[in-house]
């Protein structure tokens, strides 16, 4: 299933009143940061949480999500706004930041396995049960579709953006952002080596499973991608992998440059350009997506 801009275009229309138009931050002349850290719920994930909320009728046993972190504190925050009942199943990794996030929000919490993918798995037979119904971190059309509007809004600030500078992990960002930019722009598409969920499905010609492991399995931590965005941006992005040692350092450089507060999943795709996993050429023009903020600031 390809993503259209179409979907996000419908997405953008659904969710506007719901999300928030983060801020882009010229550091220097033709390099923007795309803020997204500052969204709802301290990451991008709740504009793919608000369209499918808003474009489904709740069940009475509500809506039901595994995440690393990130996603179901998106489920959570827009469930609160929508007055609707939220299930969050989290891997063991899960930070505890993002678990007393969740139960602040009033989300029902349980741990459902080590990784991400035994936590969907927990979650899915949990859904069975009771009806809830199911948002996928990433690998759901409306999901995809509503993260895509990051792209649409990102052109309407920054203009003529050559490329946008964006971490994966299973994928819904990164399809939602292909399909929204339409051509417009190319996409870099950032992974720690230790996760290279995109870049091994290139490679195989399809997803294929990866071991989890790094400083960004709590929020990049998806064991294979997802199949939407696989079919979306297959031959439509470059692909590249950073260090976790790159990863660490430019989540210090954005606090200590910029005093933006990332998670390491938000700093990724920034490390692609400090460590030169990623070169832009001569004048051109590139915006990097901060995708997250949700971390413990004692340890920036």
């Amino acid at each position: 299933m390809v993503l259209t801009r179409a979907d996000v275009e419908r997405a953008a229309d659904r969710i506007g009143a719901y999300a928030l138009r983060t801020p882009v931050l010229e550091v220097e002349p033709g390099r923007w940061l795309k803020l997204e850290c500052l969204q709802h719920s301290g990451s991008f994930k709740v504009r793919g949480a608000f369209n499918r909320m808003l474009g489904a009728t709740p069940p009475a046993a509500g809506f039901i999500a595994a995440s690393g972190g990130n996603h179901g504190l998106a489920v959570a925050f827009a469930a609160r706004r929508l007055g609707v009942r939220a299930e969050i199943f989290v891997p063991e990794v899960c930070a505890p930041v993002k678990i007393a996030g969740l139960r602040a929000l009033g989300a029902e919490v349980v741990v459902g396995g080590a990784i991400y993918q035994e936590a969907l798995e927990a979650s899915q037979k949990r859904a069975a049960e009771t009806g809830a119904a199911e948002i996928h971190a990433y690998d759901q059309l409306d999901v995809a579709a509503g993260q895509g509007t990051l792209a649409i809004e990102l052109l309407a600030q920054a203009g003529d953006v050559d490329t946008v500078v964006v971490a994966v992990g299973g994928g819904g960002l990164t399809a939602g952002i292909v399909a929204g930019l339409d051509g417009r722009a190319k996409v870099v598409a950032v992974e720690p080596e230790r996760i290279p969920t995109l870049h091994r499905a290139l490679d195989a010609g399809g997803p294929v499973r990866v071991d989890v492991s790094g400083v960004g399995a709590d929020a990049l931590g998806a064991s294979m991608l997802g199949r939407i965005a696989y079919d979306t941006v297959a031959g439509r992005v470059t692909s590249v992998l950073v260090s976790d040692e790159a990863i660490v350092e430019a989540r210090h450089a954005l606090w200590r440059d910029h005093h933006v507060a990332a998670e390491h999943a938000g700093a990724a795709a920034l490390a692609a350009l400090r460590s030169g996993a990623y070169v832009p050429g001569a004048g051109e023009r590139v915006a990097v997506v901060v995708c997250g903020s949700n971390t413990d600031p004692a340890t920036l």
